[in-house]
């Protein structure tokens, strides 16, 4: 009988543990709103390469990260290869209309996709930026 006391006893920690753990990762995006068309709904690592950048997504008051391994020289590349970024090929460049599977589109509701590299705007396109690896890079979906 105290065998199978202890057994129970055991058992029911070893629930609460696995419990613990499991909460204590990413943390998980409702699911509402604009979020609702996300692909990714928390932080999310893709990719084999030789080069590394960190990709924030971010609309309204939540955001994911990406971190992406690749071996593309250009951060519009490396996302396009994992179809975190998709868009249109305009004259000056890629014009991106959806990011992590949100859609912006100024044409519908003048909203867009603004690009940031270490906080502040980019100068040039995702498409034309070469991976830093230090760098952090962010879409803010703005109105």
């Amino acid at each position: 009988m105290k065998k199978t006391i202890n057994r129970a006893f055991i058992a029911v920690i070893s629930l609460v543990l696995i419990l613990c753990f499991v909460s204590c990762g990413a943390k998980q995006i409702d699911a509402e709103g604009l979020w609702a068309d996300a692909t990714y709904l928390k932080d999310t690592e893709l990719g084999k390469g030789a080069k590394t950048l960190v990709c924030e997504v971010a609309v309204e008051d939540k955001k994911v990260t990406f971190t992406v391994h690749t071996d593309k020289d250009t951060v519009g590349a490396a996302l396009i290869e994992h179809g975190i970024i998709a868009g249109d090929e305009g004259q000056y460049g890629l014009y991106i209309k959806q990011v992590n599977g949100i859609t912006a589109d100024f044409d519908v509701d003048q909203s867009y996709w603004a690009f940031y590299i270490n906080g502040e705007y980019a100068m040039t396109g995702a498409d034309m930026t070469e991976i830093k690896e230090d760098a952090v890079y962010r879409f803010e979906y703005a109105k």
